[in-house]
């Protein structure tokens, strides 16, 4: 991976990690496991996680601080997962948004309903100059009756974003299933940690030191390197 481009590490704002402390320890842990730079993505989500870019950028000072007086030299900055719910019209039209370098922005959705206007949110945020990447498309339950839907995703220009969990049956044995049909199809783009506790960090470490995650994954052409080093 190099980049891990969507985590919860930023500490105190999310269903993240809850202080900073807690933070830096995780990202020594990910360092270990061969991770370089960290682009943080705390959810914004009106309804439950209401953060602004005000709220990300003043907690990720402080995991910085945090970070400086550990002596950690690590590339850590933020974005966010944005939301497709009611309020997320208003951020964009606003200029609300706190994207990814080069304008991408990661971009989720509920796990039991497709978003009314789906197409027409996503053609929005290209209109405004945005590049959509829609965070873990293999946790969708609706679509996996219609997987007819991940190809119009593409169609519409979305880039895919993998759990690194998700092909271990983390999440469900379902969504192992369709990680696993999206990887052989070539559908993804991009991969993340999705991390956001200890259990995760278990799992994520033992996933790579038994050797099963480059067995599985090492010979794919994620593009982390490619658009965010």
């Amino acid at each position: 991976m190099g980049v891990d481009i969507h985590s919860h590490l930023i500490p105190g704002i999310d269903d993240g990690l809850p202080d900073a402390s807690s933070s830096v320890r995780i990202i020594k842990e990910l360092r270990g496991l061969g991770l370089e730079k960290f682009i943080c993505t705390p959810h914004i989500y009106d309804e439950i996680h209401p953060n602004t870019p005000k709220t990300i950028l003043s907690a990720l000072s402080v995991l910085q601080k945090e970070l400086d007086h550990e002596g950690l030299s690590v590339p850590v900055s933020a974005s966010a997962e944005y939301m497709l719910g009611s309020g997320f019209r208003d951020k964009l039209n606003a200029g609300d948004i706190i994207p990814f370098p080069n304008k991408y922005l990661l971009i989720e959705m509920p796990y039991n309903t497709e978003p009314m206007q789906l197409e027409a949110m996503i053609f929005d945020i290209e209109l405004k100059g945005y590049l959509p990447i829609l965070a873990h498309p293999e946790r969708y339950s609706f679509y996996y009756d219609h997987p007819e839907r991940y190809d119009k995703l593409k169609e519409l220009g979305c880039l895919f974003q993998l759990n690194l969990l998700s092909p271990t049956g983390y999440y469900s044995p379902k969504a192992k299933q369709i990680s696993v049909k999206l990887l052989k199809s070539k559908a993804y783009d991009l991969i993340g940690t999705d991390l956001h506790h200890d259990r995760h960090l278990f799992r994520i470490r033992e996933f790579v030191k038994s050797g099963q995650a480059a067995e599985l994954l090492s010979a794919y052409p994620f593009k982390n390197h490619d658009l965010f080093l």
